[in-house]
């Protein structure tokens, strides 16, 4: 008997060029996830249009992060990538996961409180942008996602959506559990430490963006904040040492190190030595990293074949989950 993996659900934005907290925290695990699981891969196009964007800028944004799927080891022999709009059955079940969704619930989620605080121009979507990404887990019968600490809750919300409703109708929604990896889910601010890296980031010499120019990436590093404490001590510790752990998670990442490994390694060392080194590491990684992303983004047939085949077995396994849901519901099908 041959035991099938466990589904595991990754999504992401095509709103702009991704960073390399997007790589740590995410991005760098895809490959070898498609050894353990069944994995989908969706570009969350829907997601992005909470914030108003240009045409033009919004479909070269999707071809890209396709790019980035592919130049970062994810087979689409092994795995489904696809666009988010193209599988209709995700928009139908979000209007119905919004009908068991409760108002109270979206109002203590975290990031929309921060968001709302930010800006008066909030819309509907941005407050309801987590029943959306309920939807998208739900579907596939998702065992897992790959989540940064942010988002867990998220999750969280969905499985209370998924319980409330198989609780009313019998079991017809897999309870979805966060994958948290334990070292670099969450990258900081170069030079503000205290707070996530953001590829929003008003101040870009707060970013590494995985399409950055070499120099600019030296120059960046070169520029991170550490701190004051003379000698230099290099050593882990998030709460007295955010700008040095945040640099030891980048370099622990990249260079598959473990942070204990890398001390030992960076013992003694002054923090312009220590920053030369973080530097050339990812120079030569973002070199590979980019050269890879380029042949695929130069062939955009290939990329829309991707997109295409994706978005048919995407369809073929979403819709199993919307039969059943429209059959407890007395919805009645079209076919």
């Amino acid at each position: 008997m041959i035991l099938s993996k466990p589904i595991l659900l990754s999504a992401v934005q095509p709103s702009g060029n991704l960073t390399i907290g997007n790589y740590i925290g995410t991005m760098r695990h895809w490959s070898k996830m498609q050894n353990n699981y069944e994995c989908l891969y969706c570009i969350a196009d829907l997601h992005a249009l909470t914030i108003q964007k240009n045409k033009i800028h919004l479909n070269k944004s999707i071809l890209d992060t396709i790019s980035f799927y592919l130049s970062c080891g994810v087979d689409p022999q092994k795995s489904i990538i696809f666009i988010q709009s193209h599988v209709y059955q995700h928009s139908q079940l979000n209007w119905i996961l919004n009908c068991f969704s409760q108002f109270s619930e979206l109002l203590r989620m975290t990031q929309f409180k921060i968001k709302s605080n930010c800006s008066k121009k909030i819309n509907a979507a941005l407050f309801n942008y987590p029943i959306l990404m309920a939807a998208d887990i739900l579907l596939y019968q998702t065992n897992f996602v790959p989540v940064g600490q942010d988002q867990k809750q998220h999750v969280e919300l969905t499985r209370n959506i998924a319980h409330r409703f198989n609780s009313l109708y019998g079991h017809v929604f897999t309870l979805p559990k966060p994958l948290i990896t334990q070292h670099g889910s969450k990258i900081m601010s170069l030079l503000e430490p205290s707070k996530k890296m953001s590829k929003s980031d008003i101040n870009k010499k707060n970013v590494i963006f995985l399409l950055d120019d070499i120099k600019t990436v030296i120059s960046k590093i070169q520029n991170a904040y550490t701190d004051s404490e003379t000698p230099s001590k290099i050593y882990y510790d998030i709460e007295k040492k955010p700008g040095i752990s945040n640099l030891l998670e980048i370099l622990s990442a990249i260079t598959n190190k473990d942070i204990d490994i890398l001390l030992k390694e960076l013992e003694g060392m002054l923090y312009s030595e220590f920053k030369n080194i973080v530097a050339d590491h990812l120079s030569k990684f973002l070199y590979k990293l980019q050269k890879s992303y380029n042949d695929y983004r130069n062939d955009e047939v290939y990329l829309k074949k991707i997109a295409y085949e994706g978005a048919m077995k995407s369809q073929l396994k979403s819709d199993k989950t919307l039969t059943k849901v429209y059959d407890k519901l007395g919805l009645i099908p079209l076919f």
